[in-house]
């Protein structure tokens, strides 16, 4: 799918200044210009800081906004500006994760000069360019700017966020259709003749039934497309971080797949320690978990063949909270 990122730019600057004139606008920002035509007509950018800027001043909580985004409010928020330079190269470094600069760049089509200029905060990205790192570095864009204005009102985004909500609940509703996705890119798939009903679900071990219900909703919501013999998968990944109860329903699924594979006797790596600690040491170890599911995703992002399909199940709590 084709992204202007340039008209999500224009929708939302427009947005942002909602029923001010573009002098007004101006002005309120501190300028003595019409800054606000000029960003509006492309003849200009605003930079990501300036953006996140305007969005403060039209009224939007950032504090709020970041801590949405994340799914919990980051520690950089307790000192830093969220409208300063500083809070971008924050943002961009925790979304980059574990991936190189050279993979970052290649994904958004951008200089890697300029993204580790980003980066470290010694320049900003224009907000064209901070909008597709962001798709770049977190595939969470459209959640991005959802979390600044409704998406419903900007035209080029409108279509990509009903098509993402759609794929959340429909995610939530058939848990299994995650992996069925995953499956259609198995080189073992494709290099069969022509796709064969059942094929996916003996390969994953998911009821046949199911199979059958994940391929009518992932067509419904156009997650796939038929190629004459194969079903074609779309890559765009789904986060249901913004909506926590669908992401419970979908940790409870995969925990309780877990739990049949570890009582069939199925390969796999499964191990637990229950332990006494300290809540300092308990925190580090939940930051070491953090920092092991960034790694991991950075090396699903370059892997560079499919040739199975697996879940990496997380989990570390307290046991002595009640719930």
């Amino acid at each position: 799918m084709n992204v202007d990122y340039e008209q999500i730019a224009h929708d939302l600057l427009r947005t942002l200044r909602g029923k001010r004139s573009q002098v007004a606008w101006s002005r309120r920002l501190g300028y003595r210009s019409n800054v606000a035509y000029a960003w509006e007509s492309g003849r200009r950018q605003p930079t990501a800081a300036e953006t996140l800027r305007a969005a403060w001043r039209s009224g939007i909580d950032l504090d709020k906004a970041m801590t949405q985004f994340y799914g919990h409010r980051p520690p950089w928020l307790d000192d830093t500006d969220p409208t300063s330079v500083a809070a971008v190269s924050f943002l961009l470094t925790d979304l980059k994760g574990q991936a190189s600069v050279t993979e970052l760049a290649r994904r958004a089509d951008l200089s890697r000069y300029s993204v580790t200029r980003w980066l470290s905060g010694s320049t900003q990205p224009k907000l064209p360019d901070f909008l597709r790192i962001l798709e770049a570095a977190s595939t969470r864009m459209v959640d991005f700017v959802a979390c600044l204005v409704d998406p419903m009102v900007l035209p080029s985004v409108a279509p990509m966020w009903v098509r993402m909500e759609a794929r959340r609940y429909g995610a939530a509703k058939h848990p299994w259709s995650q992996a069925y996705l995953r499956a259609l890119e198995l080189g073992d798939y494709l290099a069969t003749a022509k796709h064969e009903d059942g094929w996916i679900a003996k390969r994953l071990g998911m009821p046949e039934g199911d199979e059958v219900a994940c391929l009518a909703m992932l067509q419904t919501i156009e997650a796939v497309s038929w190629t004459g013999t194969h079903w074609k998968p779309d890559r765009i990944s789904v986060d249901t971080r913004r909506h926590p109860e669908v992401s419970q329903q979908l940790k409870a699924h995969w925990t309780d797949v877990a739990s049949g594979r570890i009582r069939e006797g199925t390969d796999g790596q499964f191990s637990y320690n229950v332990f006494t600690i300290s809540k300092d040491d308990l925190e580090r170890i939940r930051e070491l978990h953090l920092a092991y599911f960034h790694a991991l995703r950075a090396i699903v992002a370059e892997s560079k063949t499919d040739e199975v399909v697996a879940v990496a199940n997380v989990q570390l709590f307290q046991l002595d909270t009640p719930p």
